[in-house]
């Protein structure tokens, strides 16, 4: 997962002045009585000052990450990659580890991995051509296969028959990479982040909130700690 700043306009003075406008009065530079100003706004949901800035990213992420996230639409643009249009060639996401399913909860994951021996369940046909180290976890390099055979399908569709790129991407995993620009308020950003930086949210996705949070903590010091970490406190 990557996040990458593509450009911002506004700081923490921004949202300041934006909320100041209804008394006809501007700050321009930011103090103490501002800092409190910017506090005042978040906790009492005064949102429409932080609408005001604006940040525009550059986000990297397997499809069914990018899924979950495009799910926020108030106050976003999306716009991304299509494989109807380029033809390089597609990169998988692979874990480090599988994450078992939680026991007490209808989603999520637990903190306990794949033990190697579970990894051979129902793997036999697979098991009896493995070549590979004896001490290493199959499924990782199962997965790596699957993908590699998708995506030799959908080159050979392209290749061959010539079948158009916009049906034969559908034969691509979802663990396939994608890219997107991702551009929104400051308050849309930071409602991403209070729902995706939670610890029941899919670690995948945490991650890429996270990436989100240190860029936007960077622009917008004191409108983001109001934002995300006293809202969280």
């Amino acid at each position: 997962m990557k996040v990458d700043l593509i450009d911002s306009m506004g700081s923490d003075l921004t949202v300041v002045n934006a909320a100041r406008v209804s008394f006809d009065k501007t700050s321009s530079t930011l103090d103490d009585k501002d800092i409190k100003l910017i506090k005042y706004l978040a906790k009492h949901n005064h949102w429409s000052p932080f609408s005001h800035c604006f940040v525009q990213f550059r986000v990297k992420a397997p499809i069914f990450i990018a899924r979950q996230l495009a799910k926020h639409q108030v106050g976003l643009s999306w716009n991304e990659v299509s494989r109807r249009y380029v033809d390089s060639e597609p990169e998988f996401y692979y874990p480090d580890k599988w994450r078992l399913k939680a026991e007490n909860a209808k989603q999520g994951s637990s903190s306990e991995t794949v033990s190697k021996e579970d990894a051979w369940c129902d793997m036999n046909s697979y098991q009896d051509s493995w070549d590979g180290p004896a001490d290493s976890e199959p499924h990782k390099y199962y997965i790596k296969d699957l993908c590699e055979d998708a995506l030799h399908l959908y080159n050979s569709l392209l290749e061959h028959p010539g079948v158009a790129p916009e049906m034969a991407r559908m034969v691509l995993p979802q663990n396939m990479y994608t890219e997107w620009y991702w551009s929104g308020s400051l308050y849309a950003f930071s409602r991403v982040c209070q729902l995706r930086l939670d610890k029941t949210s899919q670690l995948e996705v945490q991650e890429v909130a996270r990436q989100l949070s240190a860029h936007c903590l960077t622009l917008f010091p004191h409108s983001w700690n109001a934002l995300i970490k006293e809202k969280q406190e």
